[in-house]
């Protein structure tokens, strides 16, 4: 089929010319994930800033990794989705990131998913392969837990009582 050899085309690009690659700072957050099933793994690092409204912006994601072509694809695809997102809007990205996958090669799924996930719907084909899912959803559950890392960081705990200095 033409659309699963333009999907291929699009994340050997990914996997040959990865986006955002490289550790960076400045950045509030860094996770290492591995998948033990196959030891492709990716250390990825979050730097949030706030915009006008003081919301969280993921402002730069940047990573090293190795593994699959899947794997090291999805990061990169991953990185143009959610640079300059709200976090909230990042993660819901990876939600319908993880609808993909769950949709076991169903194309009308990712028919619906193409606005939001640009060049990333072109891992639906990925889905129908559970063996390589997780190698697909790795870099977003790092984008997931590093996020999460951040803004914790970011907002420090009120306090719950006692004296303050």
């Amino acid at each position: 089929m033409q659309l699963e050899s333009m999907y291929q085309d699009i994340i050997l690009d990914h996997y040959r010319n990865p986006h955002g690659r490289g550790l960076r700072e400045p950045f509030e957050a860094e996770v290492h994930h591995v998948n033990p099933t196959c030891g492709d793994e990716v250390t990825l690092r979050v730097h949030l800033e706030n915009d006008a409204a003081g919301d969280p912006i993921v402002s730069d994601v940047s990573y090293e990794g190795m593994g699959c072509s899947i794997s090291q694809a999805s990061v990169s695809a991953m990185y143009d989705l959610v640079i300059g997102k709200t976090v909230p809007q990042a993660l819901e990205a990876g939600e319908h990131f993880m609808t993909l996958m769950q949709a076991k090669g169903d194309m009308s799924v990712a028919e619906k998913l193409e606005d939001e996930l640009e060049d990333a719907v072109a891992f639906a084909g990925v889905s129908k392969y559970p063996a390589r899912i997780k190698c697909a959803l790795m870099s977003w559950m790092a984008l997931k837990d590093a996020s999460a890392r951040a803004l914790s960081v970011a907002q420090p705990a009120t306090p719950t009582g006692g004296h303050t200095a």
